[in-house]
């Protein structure tokens, strides 16, 4: 398999998988979590 054929697999398929959380709704999840570590870290939670 050449290079260019499998950079291209790997783009796809890693355009699926966000495709695919981004439809589950995880994102709103994981700006939650990340909110919520970052107010972990400076104190505030």
């Amino acid at each position: 398999m050449s290079r260019k054929i499998f950079q291209a697999v790997v783009i796809l398929t890693a355009g699926g998988f966000i495709f695919h959380g981004v439809t589950r709704g995880e994102v709103a999840i994981i700006f939650q979590k990340a909110a919520r570590i970052c107010m972990e870290c400076i104190g505030l939670g």
